[in-house]
């Protein structure tokens, strides 16, 4: 008995499957361009074959002659691109090549821009544009056959220096722009943008106490409160009291970068440099020197209030840690300014042979003392 009703049991599991039969016919097959999506997932989708049959590239009219320099990007890595300056035409041209000339190309115009733009990551649907120039190239039509259109923006203005810091991004860029029906097809170059500056050479120094009341005084000077990024500071540092144990003593260079405005403010700090000045104890009367050479680390201009969007600055900080690791620092900002290493185009021939010969005969003329110059007076 027990071995039939295993039999009947079966007998009835096996009704299911006779039914599976009649199930109804499977799904449609997945349209291509939906197979597409999913093999190219975050990829930018295709533009129904124009994508495959034409490509777009920007090509700057002096592109063999001018530098190039590094410039970091959003991941970290350091890329070379062209250098132009607040001021400086950029020209080129557009090239639309076509891979099947008998494939006609329709379009509804053909332009190129030249765009500066702020991005902060913490808002990243909105580009706050201050640069936006733009250049018609060609009008509705079509095209059987490739094409080069030239453009020119004539002297145009870069008020602010390229930078990619931890929050913000601020570039220069081309975009070239093909307008279709269904998805236009663009193409961009991004550019480097530095700005020069020019400071007296002579400029206020920087001097400051440091102090814990019948503890420690310190005092400490610095030759200039504003430096050029391939500037050395040079210092001084004093104890006028030591009564506790210092065992370390270093200056670090801060770079703060704020972004927002309002509530909305977020202050980024990054140290930049550390630079250590002495390892033991020091002791009352003494003083300690300071060269530092900025030419070693990845500095940027100081940048103030930049189109309201977002600012860099920078800070010497004075760092004393003790024997029981208390540590005792003080702030100072110095600006920081990009030098001129080439002489601009503006100069003329003649003004730069005649600077060149005033150097020389400066350079070779002798130095006089005060005292010797109150005496030559005194002799007319």
């Amino acid at each position: 008995m027990s071995t039939g009703g295993k039999e009947g049991r079966a007998h009835r599991r096996s009704r299911p499957a006779a039914s599976s039969r009649s199930a109804p016919p499977p799904p449609p097959p997945r349209p291509p361009w939906r197979r597409f999506e999913r093999a190219n997932r975050g990829a930018r989708p295709p533009f129904f074959g124009f994508g495959q049959s034409a490509e777009l590239e920007l090509v700057l009219s002096d592109g063999e002659s001018r530098r190039r320099v590094e410039h970091k990007s959003e991941e970290g890595k350091k890329e070379k691109y062209f250098l132009f300056y607040d001021g400086e035409t950029v020209a080129g041209r557009v090239l639309l090549t076509l891979k099947h000339p008998n494939k006609r190309l329709e379009h509804q115009g053909i332009k190129v821009e030249f765009i500066g733009q702020i991005e902060l990551y913490y808002d990243r649907g909105n580009h706050h544009e201050f640069v936006s120039l733009v250049k018609d190239l060609a009008r509705p039509g079509e095209f059987t056959q490739s094409q080069t259109f030239d453009f020119e923006f004539t002297h145009v203005e870069k008020p602010y220096e390229s930078y990619t810091g931890q929050n913000v991004k601020l570039r220069y860029f081309l975009r070239a722009t093909v307008s279709r029906r269904l998805n236009d097809v663009v193409k961009e170059m991004d550019i480097v943008v530095h700005t020069l500056s020019t400071y007296p050479e002579l400029n206020s120094s920087i001097k400051m106490e440091v102090g814990i009341e019948d503890c420690l005084h310190i005092e400490f000077e610095y030759n200039k409160s504003k430096y050029h990024l391939k500037d050395v500071i040079v210092g001084k540092i004093y104890f006028l009291l030591v009564r506790i144990k210092i065992k370390h003593m270093e200056i670090d260079i801060i770079k703060r970068e704020t972004t927002g405005t309002g509530p909305n403010v977020y202050h980024e700090n990054d140290t930049i440099a550390k630079y250590e000045i002495m390892d033991g104890a020091p002791v009352r009367g003494e003083s300690i020197p300071i060269r530092l050479f900025l030419a070693g680390y990845e500095l940027t201009p100081t940048m103030r209030d930049i189109n309201k969007k977002f600012s860099v600055r920078y800070y010497l900080n004075l760092v004393l840690i003790d024997e029981e690791e208390r540590r005792y620092f003080k702030q100072q900002e110095v600006v920081l300014w990009r030098k001129g290493d080439i002489v601009r185009k503006s100069m003329s021939h003649q003004a730069a042979i005649a600077s060149q010969r005033f150097e020389g005969t400066s350079s070779h003329a002798e130095a006089k003392t005060p005292s010797q110059s109150a005496e030559n007076n005194s002799r007319q």
